[in-house]
């Protein structure tokens, strides 16, 4: 059921826990480097859509009783991305449906230490709790490797080639085992 509580949780280097005003910063910076933004968006984000963004992960918890983690790496405190569970009513061909969809955002500085596989296995162990055995999806720009190597590492397969918003991309799905 819906709920306002964003869960805790922990791993080895990371906390996923609920956005703060505090993030506000750092995510609005994040945008504008071009190797954050590259697989997500043509241009960096103006700060009034990054504050979306951020609403739009809350509002998930709310309405949904799923959603976004803001990624904090323990060893500093920083606010370092997002990872999550989503319902963003895109207009797709073929329709993501009613499975949730995954996402993972690291910044640039946070690349290449596992990091990203830390936080989305994370998420998956509480998604089986909380969707049960259902698929989980997500959309994946073709030439973000690394992301797609992060989903290929946690069991998500290609099922589809798509364009969304003038971009390509790989729709991938993982059906927990």
């Amino acid at each position: 059921a819906p709920h306002h509580e964003v869960p805790l949780l922990e791993t080895a280097r990371l906390r996923l826990r609920g956005h703060r005003l505090a993030d506000y910063a750092a995510f609005v910076a994040m945008w504008q480097e071009p190797d954050f933004y590259r697989f997500l968006s043509p241009g960096p984000l103006p700060a009034e859509e990054v504050w979306n963004k951020m609403l739009r992960n809350i509002g998930h918890w709310t309405l949904l009783g799923y959603g976004f983690w803001a990624v904090e790496e323990k060893a500093t405190g920083r606010f370092i991305g997002n990872v999550g569970f989503g319902d963003f009513r895109r207009a797709l061909e073929p329709p993501i449906g009613e499975a949730p969809e995954m996402g993972w955002v690291l910044a640039p500085d946070a690349h290449g230490r596992g990091l990203a596989s830390e936080a989305v296995a994370a998420a998956l162990s509480w998604a089986q709790t909380r969707f049960g055995p259902g698929r989980i999806v997500c959309l994946i720009h073709p030439d973000n490797a690394a992301s797609l190597r992060v989903a290929a590492r946690v069991g998500f397969q290609e099922y589809a080639r798509t364009m969304y918003k003038d971009q390509p991309g790989v729709l991938l799905a993982r059906v927990p085992g």
